[in-house]
């Protein structure tokens, strides 16, 4: 399954887990006991030693360089879920967000679908490893204001769906600079924090505004989820961490609407608390996932394909500009097709996330 974002590679590090604490769980013999504390309704801001442990766990995941509250901590159902709601919470129908391409298709149905918010690419390019510029931003910015455009913010992915990179200190700290000149929010989509690999270090945005000489933090807010770095997207966990105390306030109502269910915050509270386990699955997924990665890149390149260099998530970004026959979008679609088709893999066009050049394909790797 290439076409999925998926982290398969040590599930078999979280089955021995819930086999060696089988009290976590209110499934088993060992722990039907608490079936009634959990069952009954509990607090919908979430269990407090389940946010506890998340905002541990995030902080560790940043190499303990910064620390979260956990009552800025506003739960979801998944990143789609958190992705709405933040949306909702800072936008009116008809306001747009700017986000740089090639960007996760789903932002378009996660942003938009219900809130009636719109999203405005800021196209980037191969010249520079499509790397954010504030060039670009404020181009697209000032092109969004002569036609009346009313941005309401910006969105980045750090790490990169789908290119598979992180953002340098030097580029978040640019745009959180931009978005302070525009008094924009900033949403900073971080849920593969922990998918990095190899010589890469995660930065996250949490860190450059306290290091940045000035920065609203009103407008910077954070999106993240358990579905990638710890390979659970069925368990529907997905965080909104909000530096602006409206937003948390907001997001607390909204998510009424998506609760994560008690019995997961239950058992994931046990497991995220686990330091040792934590620490161990944390450091072999890296090792697995660096691997998979290299094996994979490789045997790409003895067939004499390219990707994107990339130390980060669960695919690459892989270029095909010299198999069309012309450099345009429809001929992207062909040669997906025939991908799809008889090579019988499942890839996802470039077309697909927006990339402003035709050729590329996203291939997940780590399913």
């Amino acid at each position: 399954q290439m076409g999925l974002a998926e982290n398969q590679l040590c599930f078999d590090l979280i089955e021995e887990w819930i086999k060696k604490n089988p009290k976590a769980s209110i499934c088993t013999a060992q722990g039907v006991n608490e079936l009634k504390n959990i069952a009954i309704f509990q607090d919908y801001h979430g269990l407090p030693e389940f946010r506890q442990a998340v905002a541990n766990f995030m902080g560790r995941v940043r190499g303990g360089r910064v620390r979260f509250d956990p009552d800025r901590i506003v739960m979801s159902g998944g990143a789609t879920g958190a992705n709405e709601l933040i949306t909702f919470c800072l936008a009116d129908p008809g306001d747009v967000f700017l986000v740089p391409s090639p960007y996760y298709p789903a932002f378009d149905r996660d942003m938009g679908w219900r809130t009636g918010v719109q999203i405005l690419p800021v196209h980037c390019d191969s010249s520079n490893g499509f790397l954010i510029t504030k060039a670009a931003l404020e181009a697209a910015y000032e092109k969004a204001q002569e036609e009346n455009i009313k941005i309401k913010g910006l969105l980045i992915a750090n790490p990169s769906n789908p290119l598979g990179t992180v953002l340098d200190r030097e580029t978040l700290t640019s745009v959180v600079s931009f978005v302070n000149e525009k008094n924009i929010h900033l949403v900073c989509d971080e849920i593969y924090s922990a998918t990095v690999f190899g010589s890469a270090t995660f930065t996250s945005i949490s860190e450059i505004i306290e290091e940045v000489e000035y920065c609203n933090r009103d407008l910077i807010h954070i999106v993240y989820s358990l579905s990638k770095d710890m390979g659970l997207p069925g368990f529907r966990v997905g965080i909104v961490y909000s530096y602006n105390d409206a937003v948390v306030s907001c997001g607390r109502k909204v998510s009424s609407f998506g609760l994560v269910s008690s019995q997961t915050q239950h058992l994931l509270a046990s497991l995220l608390s686990d330091e040792e386990f934590v620490g161990k699955y944390l450091s072999e997924s890296s090792k697995r996932l660096a691997k998979r990665h290299d094996m994979f890149t490789k045997g790409l390149e003895k067939a004499g394909i390219s990707c994107l260099k990339s130390n980060a998530g669960l695919f690459v970004w892989m270029d095909l500009r010299w198999l069309l026959e012309k450099q345009t979008f429809e001929e992207e679609l062909v040669l997906w097709r025939v991908i799809i088709n008889q090579v019988k893999l499942n890839v996802s066009p470039g077309t697909s996330f927006h990339c402003s050049e035709p050729g590329w394909f996203r291939v997940c790797f780590a399913a």
